[in-house]
């Protein structure tokens, strides 16, 4: 599958991008429950390795497949397949390409409110390829998310840095850290009125398992956060704690989990 990838992503930068454009649709899996990630990710690695070589072209491409008119695309198709890796090549070929980091933080903050969750996934993506590339330019992007952003932006914030493969830089783990914290108090501080709004379940659903990530990646400050949070006596917030209490991963901190679940009841 490789070889021929690498063969449809070089033609499609040197004259016919249909090809290419055939094969995504037709290995799409959608309609259906899962994407095929792996493919989006590849084509969006083998963009990055020709955007040396082809920035305008690349960046031609990269913006007809992410909808750069910013139309809506239908869920769960073929199309919408198409979009998704364009967004996640715009954060790699970012990553590789500082030129185009700007504008690609700024797309990915409109992305990350999609009505369509594949496409959020995608700006989550995308945003990952940047953070593992270029830490300290990223993570400003994503705090400005958390502090300014609507919930389905902070929901990106702290999806994005949620991740266990990026929790071994401690710089990461840190903003991890202070940006859960961040949209946790802005997440007690809602209005009546907005928790009853899709976004905000939304966010509070990603909220019942990022904070697991990063507790495991960081147990003393992670449950200590917890700790805090259960002292807000909030029900949303109750409820993220629980949801992240039940996760696999927290299985092995029993005393800490135990400490926990007194101070919610």
């Amino acid at each position: 599958m490789h070889d021929t990838l690498s063969a449809l992503v070089e033609r499609a930068l040197t004259g016919n991008q249909r090809p290419l454009e055939f094969y995504l649709r037709d290995n799409s899996r959608l309609p259906g429950p899962r994407a095929n990630l792996e493919l989006a990710n590849d084509v969006s690695s083998l963009l990055a390795a020709s955007v040396l070589r082809y920035p305008t072209n690349v960046r031609t491409l990269i913006d007809e497949f992410a909808n750069g008119n910013r139309k809506m695309v239908p869920s769960n198709t073929p199309e919408e397949f198409i979009m998704l890796c364009g967004i996640i090549a715009y954060g790699a070929c970012a990553a590789t390409y500082p030129g185009w980091r700007e504008d690609t933080f700024e797309l990915l903050s409109h992305y990350a409110c999609n009505t369509n969750w594949r496409v959020r996934e995608g700006a989550v993506i995308a945003y990952q390829r940047l953070l593992t590339a270029e830490p300290q330019e990223s993570i400003p992007h994503l705090f400005a998310l958390a502090t300014e952003g609507n919930y389905l932006q902070q929901r990106a914030a702290i999806a994005a840095i949620a991740e266990p493969a990026l929790l071994y830089e401690h710089e990461l783990l840190m903003a991890a850290l202070e940006i859960q914290r961040i949209v946790l108090e802005r997440t007690h501080s809602a209005s009546a009125i907005d928790r009853k709004t899709e976004d905000f379940r939304t966010l509070r659903r990603a909220l019942g398992y990022t904070l697991s990530v990063i507790a495991a990646a960081a147990p003393q400050p992670g449950f200590a956060l917890m700790r805090e949070c259960a002292g807000w006596r909030d029900a949303d917030i109750t409820w993220i704690l629980r949801e992240n209490l039940k996760k696999k991963r927290l299985a092995k901190f029993v005393e800490e989990i135990e400490q926990l679940m007194k101070l919610l009841t």
